[in-house]
This record gives structure tokens, sequence and C-alpha cells, in this order.
């Protein structure tokens, strides 16, 4: 048996990977994911467990050392936790203040007054898609998600109904859109314009987050009708609250952290100096972490004051709102885990050497090369780095509109198919409540159609720009 993932979890490699490093690997990726799989499904063992045995066995098929293994499992979950993990715990004592203090109640009965039953997808998937512009997947998940599952709860609709249109519209932003990071790496690799790709991202953006989100839901909702967990779903505030916080206040709180991070993107292409003194003060203003810990220290007066709460009653909703979460956060990061074991075994290096003998299309072999990064790493980011810096060459002698449908073609075939080696899985799945299957047939399927759209509207783009 080769050792060549043994040098790859130890240090950096150069040399091309041999043909049986290749199947080794390939092996290893099959088996780790189906050990995860039958775990969860067959055996009904915790999903948190199940991703740290998927990823021993990922290591141990690939040849490398358990230690390295366990190194690198440790590295991915760490580093998911640290900045993932954050950001979901600022936004549960977010959303606790939001629900406890009435302001919660006070956005969904606004939005169920002005919007009907049919309206209400078309709504969410708007709003996903303006909150979803300047940030992270994972932050507008945060946001979102529990003015979904009170919608949902309050309107009687089925969590698919409300959620898919949603989560589409914030996964179109992040896997096209800049200031997103995989957007903006990738207009940087093929060296497309900014502002083209950004017009043309909204072109393909559109059509693509309505047949994947409202029109999609339709179907999901009636595959999987689910109701919102109890669990996840803040309650009502209580009837004996003299006063809730207004409508325009509590928007205003809860866009706070969009607002800050919005600006943050502004200044960079405005000033594009990272030196500079301004840039550098919103680059501290809008970081996630900054941003949401912000949202909440003001939603403590402007939400929880408002709504009459003491110091101490303050206190006790952000102490309530961290328990809950405890499971999401262990499963998140051992979603990072597995994905970071993956990736330093090299089985992104090994899916980019194989695909150079491909002779396709620059469009068609960008989207594929990204799909299948995509399904071995569950990183978008990652698909998208990696798929940009192997077609870049060929951006050489395309038009400014074909560099600009280059980086979307990446973009939209990091968004295939995420499965359980995708921490966005494990946080879909959660916050619904849904089991390994549901979140399959819903939300693995709607970024399968988002990808597929998304490029078919690109290939249909090309041959008109």
């Amino acid at each position: 048996m080769t050792h060549l993932s043994v040098e790859m979890l130890a240090a950096d490699v150069t040399e091309p990977i041999t043909s049986a490093g290749h199947a080794q690997l390939g092996i290893a990726v099959l088996a780790g994911i189906a050990v995860i799989v039958l775990l969860i499904t067959r055996f009904k063992l915790h999903a948190f467990l199940s991703l740290i045995i998927g990823s021993l066995v990922l290591g141990a098929v690939a040849g490398a050392p358990l230690d390295k293994a366990i190194a690198s499992f440790s590295t991915g979950l760490g580093t998911t936790v640290a900045g993932t993990g954050v950001l979901i715990a600022l936004g549960a004592v977010l959303g606790k203040l939001l629900a406890d203090s009435g302001g919660a109640d006070r956005i969904v009965d606004t939005i169920l007054a002005k919007a009907g039953g049919r309206a209400m997808p078309w709504a969410m998937v708007l709003i996903a898609g303006i909150i979803g512009l300047p940030i992270f997947f994972e932050v507008g998940i945060v946001l979102l998600i529990p003015v979904v599952l009170l919608v949902a709860k309050r309107g009687n609709f089925s969590v698919m109904r409300i959620g898919i249109p949603a989560l589409a519209g914030l996964s179109v932003m992040h896997g096209l859109i800049p200031p997103h990071p995989g957007p903006l790496a990738a207009i940087d690799a093929v060296g497309a314009n900014l502002g083209v790709t950004l017009a043309l991202g909204v072109v393909v953006a559109i059509p693509t987050a309505v047949i994947a989100g409202p029109v999609f839901s339709r179907y999901a909702a009636r595959w999987v009708d689910i109701r919102p967990p109890e669990t996840m779903v803040p309650e009502r505030a209580s009837d004996d609250l003299d006063r809730r916080p207004g409508f325009a206040v509590t928007v205003a709180t809860v866009l706070l952290p969009v607002v800050m991070m919005l600006a943050k993107a502004l200044v960079d292409v405005v000033v594009d100096n990272p030196e500079h003194t301004v840039q550098r003060a919103f680059d501290v203003i809008g970081s996630p972490l900054i941003a949401l810990l912000t949202a909440v220290i003001v939603a403590m007066f402007t939400l929880g004051r408002a709504a009459g709460f003491t110091k101490g009653r303050i206190a006790a909703t952000v102490e309530k709102s961290l328990g809950p979460i405890a499971g999401v956060l262990l499963i998140v990061g051992a979603g990072g885990g597995f994905k970071q074991t993956l990736i330093d075994a090299g089985v992104g290096r090994m899916i980019l050497e194989i695909s150079q003998g491909w002779h396709i299309s620059a469009l068609l072999l960008a989207w594929l090369i990204a799909v299948t990064i995509r399904l071995a790493t569950g990183s978008a980011t990652v698909a998208t780095i990696s798929a940009a810096g192997l077609v870049a060459p060929l951006a050489a002698d395309m038009s400014t509109t074909h560099g600009a449908l280059l980086v979307l073609a990446i973009g939209c075939g990091s968004l295939f198919f995420s499965h359980v080696n995708d921490a966005g899985f494990w946080m879909v799945k959660e916050y619904f409540g849904m089991s390994v299957g549901q979140t399959l047939k819903t939300w693995s399927v709607m970024e399968t159609l988002i990808s597929v759209v998304g490029m078919a509207c690109v290939l249909l783009l090309s041959l008109v720009v």
C-alpha cells in the first residue's frame, strides 16, 4: 500500500500523485463517507460521533498515520468552531433576544400582514438575496433561521415552503456574487473584471434563485412535510409584556451586522488599499465576529430594554440561548474536521490532476472540476479556488464578458450537491430538525438545482455576450 497520503498529511507535497495513489484516495473518500452515512442511518449513531469515526476511517484507508489523521480532524474542527461556531453562538443570542423581547413577533406579524400565503416564499427569497449579498452564508443562516421558523410556525407553513427560498437566496449569493470570498478569489485568479462579473452574476442569480427557491419549495414541501422543531423555534413573547420594540427598530437591529459588513465591502472596493487607515478600520468593523457582537450588544438595549427587561432578565435570556445549540456546534465542527481530513489527504489535488486530460470547453471544464472537488471536499470555497487556479490560463484569450462567465461557471460548480462532508449540510439539518435522508431530498437537491440551472444560464449568456 502506498504511503502518499501519509506524506500529504505530514507536509506539502508537489510531486504528482501516482495512479495507485489516486485509487487509494478515491477508495478512502468513499469508505469515509459510506461509514458516516451507515452509522447515522442504520445504527442511529449521533452525527458528531459518526463524523469522528468516518474521519478516522478515511485516514486509515488512505494509509495515513493515526496521529496525523487525528491532527487534521482536530484542526478542521477547531477552525470551524472558532469561525462558524462563534457566529452560530452570537446569532443564537441575537435570536433569543429577538424572540423574548417580542421583536421577532413584531417582524413575523408584520410580514404575515403584508404578504399572503402565496407571496411568502417569494418574499423570503428576496429578503435572503438582499441580506446574503454582503455576508457569509453561515452568517445569513444565523440571521434568517429564527424568522424562517417563526413565519412557518405562525403562518402554519411547512418549513420547506419557507426555508428553501431563504436558503436558495443565501446560497446563490454565496457562490456567484462578490464580495464573497469564493467569487473574489476566482476573479483574482482568472483576471476577470469585478464589475462585469457582478453584473452578469446578478443576471444569472435571479432566475437561478427563483427556480431553486420558491418554485422548488413547492415540491420540497410535499417530499418533506415537517413543522418547525420546538427545540429550535423561539417561543412567542409572554403575553404579560407591557410593550414590544417597534418594527423599524427591530429590523434595524437585525440588519445592523449586514450594514456593517456591507460598509466593509464598499470600502474595500473604493479604497482598495489594505494598508490604508480607513480600510483597516473597516476590516475590523465589518468582520462577521465584530458585526454580530455589536448587534448583540445593541439588541440588549433596542430589544431587551425596549421590552422592559431588567439587566438580570437580559443576562438570563443570553444564558438560555446557548444550551439548545450545543449539539449544532459539535456537529458543524465535526463536519469541518472531516472536510479538513479530506483536504489534507490530497483529495482536491488528486481531482485536479485527473481532470487535466479532459478535452471540453473551458466553461464546462471549469464547472465539472468545481463539481468534482465540491463533492470530494464539501467546501464551496476550496472548490472555487482550486478550479480557478487550474483553468486560469484559459482566460488569457477570453473576452471580458467570457472571463466573467468563467468565474460564474466555477461558482455554479462549487455549489453542486452538498452532502455529509459539508458543514452547511449539518447546519441546515439540525436547524430544521430533519433526518439525513430528508436533508438530502431538500437541501442537497436545492443546491444541485442552483448549480445546474446557474450553469445553464451561464452557457446561454456565453452565446449572446
